[in-house]
């Protein structure tokens, strides 16, 4: 498949089956996303790699954020709850965490070096498209919790950017349609 097909038929994938993924899979999609685009040459990104029982890191704190917002539950509700969430965690057979790690206090090259970081996330998803994955770029209030923090062990100088869930598709969806370009461009000549 070559580039300018892998993006045009990307997609995300949030229903992948449970099979394991071989780890120089996961190595190739990793290498693919240090070739990102990086301001003065940073390599800002950093990799938490989940699988197997690596995922209850992640289902741990989805579960304590959840039950951090409820109160005076039993210990059945309690239960459910954490079953729910640390089902989050195990949506994939592969979970990487992605942080930005800033290499100055600057506001600017934070803000550059969280962009690299996303793009490299975009190598992360077009890498596994390309291999026969299905991928999907998560985050949600959680990713910015102070306990998600706490999971990872982030200094205070990184700052986690999302989840790629990794796994082989268990399902075709049928391809969203998108605004074509000329809607969202203006042409200044």
């Amino acid at each position: 498949m070559d580039v300018l097909e892998a993006i045009h038929t990307r997609q995300s994938i949030g229903k992948v089956k449970s099979d394991p993924v071989d780890q120089s899979l996961i190595e190739q999609i990793l290498e693919l996303a240090t070739r990102a685009p990086n301001h003065r040459h940073t390599e800002p990104w950093r990799f938490y790699v989940m699988t197997g029982a690596g995922r209850e890191v992640l289902g741990n704190a989805y579960t304590d954020i959840a039950l951090e917002k409820v109160a005076n539950l039993t210990e059945k509700d309690r239960a459910l709850i954490a079953e729910k969430q640390k089902e989050k965690a195990e949506r994939a057979p592969v979970v990487i965490a992605v942080a930005a790690a800033y290499s100055s206090d600057d506001e600017i090259q934070q803000k550059e070096e969280r962009a690299a970081t996303h793009a490299a996330i975009e190598n992360m998803l077009l890498a596994a498209h390309g291999l026969g994955l299905g991928a999907i770029w998560r985050t949600g209030e959680p990713a910015y919790h102070p306990r998600m923090r706490e999971a990872f062990h982030l200094e205070d100088y990184e700052d986690l950017v999302g989840f790629v869930y990794i796994g082989y598709p268990d399902s075709q969806k049928d391809r969203q349609p998108r605004k074509p370009f000329s809607e969202v461009t203006k042409w200044l000549k």
